[in-house]
């Protein structure tokens, strides 16, 4: 699966990503509002790539590598995911999620990429809601769902404080 958009590139994760990903992930600004410690180890990256590439094979989808055409290089990660795992009352739902390097902050990436995953999800997969979450505090992130389109319909509370749920239905997209 690869989608395209006029600067971005998003494609499978792959093995080789593991040092473009750990320095995302290790990064506390980067991860300030995820509720989830920074990586520390850089094997911590193979992991998760190896987890998420189990996810395309078991699942049908998973978070994708973002790659900036102008670069080569991947600045983050954005796409669709099935929540196996319950959040806020839903399971087994897909959910929009992405991470970026704070180099390529500011850019409209996550809008541009968010917009292709949604194309994908919507048109490709036939979904009918696709959701998402964010930290009550994290302002770009709530700024970014809202500007494709989501609607917030509740709120519900993590370990690192509220996160606000949001819908987005298939007619309010297209």
């Amino acid at each position: 699966m690869i989608l395209e958009t006029k600067r971005l590139i998003l494609r499978k994760l792959e093995d080789t990503d593991y040092e473009r990903m750990f320095l995302m992930d290790s990064d506390p600004e980067v991860m300030k509002y995820i509720g989830v410690p920074v990586l520390t180890d850089i094997n911590e990256s193979k992991n998760v790539i190896k987890m998420i590439q189990e996810q395309y094979k078991t699942n049908g989808v998973g978070r994708l590598a973002v790659v900036e055409k102008e670069s080569g290089k991947v600045v983050g990660w954005s796409g669709l995911k099935l929540l196996t795992k319950e959040v806020n009352g839903y399971q087994d739902v897909l959910e929009l999620g992405y991470r970026f390097l704070p180099e390529s902050w500011g850019k409209g990436y996550a809008v541009e990429a968010g917009m292709a995953s949604l194309d994908y999800g919507f048109n490709e997969l036939n979904a009918d809601t696709i959701y998402a979450y964010a930290h009550s505090e994290h302002d770009v992130s709530n700024h970014i769902l809202r500007k494709l389109g989501f609607e917030k319909t509740s709120e519900f509370e993590e370990p690192d404080g509220i996160c606000f749920w949001y819908e987005l239905k298939r007619e309010k997209y297209i």
